[in-house]
């Protein structure tokens, strides 16, 4: 019978975090994936799933990106 690797069988966990930035929404959602990057480890995939705007006085002062993450569970 093989041997199975250890990575046979992974699990990941997903989570959620919203970057913001006064530039744009792919300077919002890198910014969350950095933050994130931060304090996980192994980062495997990220989904932007929802970009919004922050309006101040009619005009646009934040764009924000919802990213979810998933990340590798460690032995």
């Amino acid at each position: 019978m093989a041997k199975k690797s250890k990575d046979a069988n992974p699990v990941y966990k997903i989570v959620e975090v919203v970057g913001s930035s006064p530039a744009s929404w792919e300077d919002a959602a890198r910014a969350a994936v950095e933050s994130a990057a931060k304090t996980l480890r192994n980062l495997r995939v990220a989904e932007i799933t929802k970009l919004d705007m922050k309006i101040d006085g009619g005009k646009v002062v934040a764009y924000r990106a919802r990213v979810s993450m998933s990340f590798k569970y460690e032995d």
